[in-house]
């Protein structure tokens, strides 16, 4: 089966591989229109699809899953402004002819367009010509059409020089010389510099250093003046300036990354626009259009770190084909109705089904659920899509996006009656659904018998989502001649497989990975010596460890742009410059209790975490007010004791006796905790001897050790009486 966008390698006689692109196919799957995608000047190619099914069966036809073009799918955020205006430009000098299929890919009706395309353009036919191929060899898409500037002006490359003087010219050349090349050996002179002058603990500004470095190595000679030796520089055009110096320090020593754009100020709103006719319509075949809805499901449910955290109810988005009402992209999460999670549910639709359910513990074949791709018109609500970055859409995928009325929502019926089918198959088994027709006052509250997890939730789901296209007969099915011929079972299934067989026309086939790229949220976190921080995670990468971001954010943190998947926070994707690829950052050993959950869930538990901390702030607070009332009043009873048994003495004699002082608490303390810890009642004798001995040798000491052990004496004794 081809659709749509389809690379691929078709072997020639001889041996070689032409690759090729799919860029139309007719109603009836049997002619198609490709394109060479590595010729420069090319037209397109009319082929049959049963040639093309013989050579994949006989193994000289490969399709291509890498679009050698996929760079072209970026933000208009990633844009400049001028791209985006040359884009614009040559957009509006075909778009009336490529909508015009298949005549402008027949040769005897194409020259016609193109002469009508000249005058009303004023651009020459060879320019036209390389619009149109650049349009069809890389996706059909908007995007196709903007200048590749990619290519141009070795971004990353060392320039090399060969004796002429880059950048722009002195102004005054005449007069100071034309300038110095910055050759190899001038910047390791750059780099012998700056880490002798400006690596170092006297953190001289840059402008020091670069004067300390032509003082060190651009010296022509010395003189001296009264006695002291002055080096005398080389001609001005002999000598780097302060420029090239800071130029070169800062492209080789970049510490800080430079922050991306914020969200531009050129936000498209799409007109309303009428849908007539009934759902099915004038509607061809599969992927012709998708409808998109949510509805907030009447279940309340629990947080998989503690069940007894009641979280709410969650949000199901549902995207079905409106052709064979199979469901194509399902999300369910906490967030919405929102872009967010309609943009997580076209996600979805590209992606591959298998590992999808596998992700929730369902084994399926690729048969249950075969759709991977992305429609020719999405039909959603306002409320998802009016007013927010539907251009990404629109430009990134050929996507004709169309929005229903205020207070229509029949006109997405087809949404609503699966979702009324779902309420009916589940809620009569979830414990924790919502039943406001029979409660009555005193009932017990049903939101106490929420027991399911968002996973748990959306494993069932996804088995109604299964049941529904492989086993859902539909029994207002409207059929037409053809199917009726064909007997074909009213499934979703059954449908979508004999319009794949017999209308694939509209299907659009996309890297996942771009699509995901596109559609998954957007957000920046920061790298700081801690790990790459978002939503109070922190995650580390391949990249992050190999450039030493973390060493470097010592110094000071910047901020990366991100893409999360918020069904699983395991792991944050960082997306490459050229809009190809993503690099996966993963969670943190320590953080590991993170993985696997959806980021409401991880949301919720730092939001209770703060809670509980705000809870215990107040008796914290009078805890410490308990501690410093007993810290002072301990203190002031000491001053008391000392005032009764202050003795008059100088502050000399005071200072002079601490040694001393020391020495006889030492000795106190130590017969203290040994009479403590023996038994009083065998050791009483010999302790009564030793104060004997004590007493009779106490005219050998100062007045003051006599004061102290008289005190250890009646303390020891009352310890002795007591334990009596």
């Amino acid at each position: 089966m081809f659709v749509i966008n389809d690379i691929f390698s078709i072997e020639e006689v001889g041996g070689n591989k032409r690759l090729e692109r799919i860029i139309w196919i007719d109603d009836g799957n049997i002619i198609c229109y490709t394109i060479d995608m590595e010729k420069e000047t090319t037209l397109p190619i009319k082929r049959k699809i049963s040639d093309l099914q013989q050579l994949h069966d006989e193994q000289l036809l490969s399709l291509i899953d890498c679009d050698p073009y996929g760079f072209i799918y970026k933000d208009e955020d990633q844009l400049s402004e001028k791209s985006k205006e040359l884009r614009d430009e040559r957009w509006e000098c075909i778009k009336d002819m490529v909508l015009l299929e298949p005549y402008i890919y027949e040769a005897d009706k194409r020259g016609s367009l193109i002469r009508d395309a000249m005058v009303k353009t004023g651009k020459t036919k060879r320019l036209l010509y390389k619009y149109l191929t650049q349009y069809w060899q890389r996706g059909k898409v908007k995007n196709t059409l903007l200048p590749d500037y990619k290519d141009s002006g070795g971004k990353g490359k060392e320039k090399t020089f060969t004796g002429k003087k880059n950048g722009r010219k002195r102004k005054f050349e005449e007069s100071f010389g034309e300038g110095i090349i910055i050759t190899n050996e001038i910047k390791r002179i750059f780099e012998v510099s700056v880490k002798r002058f400006y690596h170092t603990t006297k953190k001289n500004p840059l402008a020091t250093t670069y004067n300390l470095m032509l003082q060190t190595h651009f010296v022509a000679d010395y003189r001296y003046e009264n006695g002291v030796k002055k080096p005398i520089l080389h001609e001005k055009d002999k000598l780097p300036t302060l420029r090239q110096f800071k130029f070169w320090y800062e492209k080789t020593y970049k510490a800080e990354e430079k922050l991306r754009k914020r969200k531009g100020n050129r936000k498209y709103e799409l007109e309303n626009r009428a849908v007539l006719g009934t759902s099915v319509g004038d509607l061809y075949g599969p992927g012709t259009k998708y409808q998109i809805d949510a509805t907030v499901a009447d279940v309340y449910l629990v947080s998989s770190f503690n069940r007894n955290w009641i979280i709410g109810r969650p949000v199901i988005y549902v995207v079905i084909d409106v052709f064979s009402r199979m469901v194509v992209g399902l999300y369910v999460g906490l967030e919405g109705p929102s872009w967010f999670g309609a943009m997580m549910a076209l996600a979805n639709t590209a992606s591959d089904k298998v590992s999808y359910c596998k992700q929730y513990g369902i084994d399926i074949t690729k048969e249950e659920w075969d759709c991977h791709y992305l429609p020719q018109t999405l039909l959603a609500d306002r409320g998802e899509l009016e007013g927010y970055n539907v251009e990404r859409l629109i430009n990134a995928f050929h996507m004709k996006v169309e929005n229903t009325p205020p207070y229509r929502a029949d006109w997405k019926g087809i949404v609503e009656q699966h979702f009324r089918i779902i309420n009916t198959k589940v809620k009569p088994f979830l414990p924790g659904t919502i039943d406001t027709d029979v409660r009555v006052r005193g009932d017990r509250d049903y939101r106490l018998d929420a027991t399911l997890t968002l996973e748990e939730f959306t494993s069932i789901i996804i088995k109604c989502v299964l049941h529904h296209n492989n086993h859902h007969w539909l029994k207002n099915y409207n059929q037409d001649e053809m199917m009726i011929e064909d007997e074909v079972s009213l499934i979703p299934r059954e449908l979508w497989n004999w319009g794949i067989k017999n209308r694939s026309g509209k299907l659009r086939s996309y890297s996942e990975d771009i699509v995901k790229l596109h559609l998954l949220p957007t957000a920046n976190a920061r790298v700081t010596y801690k790990g790459i921080e978002f939503k109070k995670m922190r995650f580390s990468s391949e990249t992050a460890l190999k450039g030493n971001w973390f060493g470097e954010a010592r110094e000071k943190s910047w901020l990366i742009p991100i893409c999360y998947d918020p069904r699983d926070m395991s792991h944050i994707y960082l997306p490459s410059e050229d809009g190809r690829s993503y690099e996966v950052a993963t969670l943190l050993d320590h953080q590991k209790k993170y993985s696997g959950k959806t980021m409401e869930e991880v949301e919720y538990y730092f939001a209770y975490e703060l809670f509980k901390k705000q809870s215990f702030e107040h008796e914290e607070l009078q805890q410490n007010v308990d501690l410093t009332s007993d810290i002072e009043h301990i203190a002031q009873k000491a001053k008391k004791s000392l005032d009764k048994e202050k003795v008059e003495m100088s502050n000399n004699q005071k200072v002079k006796g601490i040694r001393e002082n020391r020495s006889v608490e030492k000795e106190a303390r130590r017969k203290e905790e040994a009479f403590l810890l023996a038994d009083v009642q065998s050791f009483t004798q010999p302790i009564e001897e030793k104060v004997v001995v004590e007493e009779t040798t106490s005219t050998q000491v100062s007045s003051k050790l006599q004061l102290l052990r008289q005190k250890q004496k009646e303390k020891l004794n009352r310890a002795r009486v007591s334990s009596k």
